[in-house]
């Protein structure tokens, strides 16, 4: 009982039942927040008698906010609440995450987060949902060091949370390695856990989404970078650095090069795929197989595209003072 469950989802369907069937099998303390669906996932979860708190929709939504009022709701209910574990609306818990997860707080004081393995639920329906499986399976065990380890799907500390004032809610996407950096500076760690935590339903089908993705991944390093540059120096600034050289300055060389140079400037074209080479061999030396590798490296090559757009847009917002939240799905 001192374990509320935060599940937030817009538009999420059967996958939104399956989600809150496996988190009711292991507690009551449960609350769906909803960002304006125009579906039944509110239908779906009052039926299975689940608290179920709805957004004003005359504030933007993000996930930000849906996890921090879902936290707020569950505090005035659950006042015994010392963890609160959130989770999105197209994943499945696994039924052992939430003793281990709380047991691990037991031994470690100076934990904020627990999180585990977060698996792809069919990593063979498209390869854009195999890429996402491979994202998760490369991040190691042990204590995070790089803050983008922290997910949307954790068991958190409730007196951390609260300390922390939450997510930042002006964060429309990474808003979770906003607060790991936050818990970070306040002395506190994250770690991953070598157990299985959740499956996820990504549903990814079309190279749109899976551009849009990258695009939202763009935005929210510009952000990070924006709120604490010199907190994550070791992480989200160098990833601004190689997307700023690969998918902005690169191009720009050999485009307006092309004419001055006769043609020459085209051979720098030749840096990605030694970009690829570099990044299948990073994955081969974490055991992933060879025809992953190259599925891997090569898309994250190319990603530096759409997350380069990513980051003006952030660029944009930020002058501007407005953040619209970027969908994929």
């Amino acid at each position: 009982m001192d374990v509320g469950v935060v599940v937030i989802g817009r538009n999420e369907g059967r996958r939104l039942e399956k989600c809150l069937r496996s988190v009711a099998a292991l507690t009551r303390s449960i609350v769906y927040v909803d960002s304006g669906s125009t579906d039944d996932s509110v239908a779906i979860a009052r039926n299975m008698r689940i608290d179920v708190h709805e957004l004003d929709a005359s504030q933007p939504f993000s996930a930000a906010r849906a996890r921090n009022e879902g936290f707020a709701y569950l505090q005035q209910r659950l006042s015994s609440m010392a963890f609160v574990q959130f989770i999105d609306g197209d994943c499945e818990l696994a039924a052992e995450w939430l003793t281990v997860a709380r047991n691990t707080f037991a031994e470690h004081g100076d934990y904020a987060a627990v999180v585990g393995h977060l698996r792809e639920m069919h990593p063979d329906a498209s390869i854009y949902n195999r890429l996402c499986a491979l994202e998760w399976a490369s991040l190691p065990t042990g204590d995070l060091t790089d803050r983008a380890g922290l997910g949307g799907i954790a068991l958190v500390r409730a007196d951390v949370f609260r300390q922390l004032n939450g997510f930042n809610a002006r964060v429309i996407a990474g808003e979770e390695r906003e607060l790991g950096v936050r818990m970070g500076r306040a002395g506190y760690k994250i770690v991953k856990l070598d157990v299985s935590m959740a499956l996820h339903d990504a549903d990814i089908h079309r190279f749109r989404q899976w551009w849009n993705r990258a695009v939202r991944s763009g935005h929210a390093i510009g952000q990070s970078v924006k709120l604490y540059g010199n907190a994550i120096k070791r992480n989200d600034v160098r990833k601004r650095r190689s997307i700023l050289f690969w998918g902005g300055l690169l191009p720009l060389v050999v485009l307006t090069g092309v004419v001055p140079t006769g043609g020459w400037s085209l051979g720098l074209l030749l840096g990605y795929p030694l970009l690829g080479v570099r990044i299948y061999r990073y994955c081969r030396s974490l055991g992933i197989g060879r025809e992953d590798s190259r599925l891997y490296s090569g898309f994250i090559t190319l990603s530096k595209f759409p997350e380069a757009v990513g980051l003006l847009k952030f660029y944009k917002n930020n002058l501007n003072g407005s953040f619209q939240i970027i969908e994929y799905k």
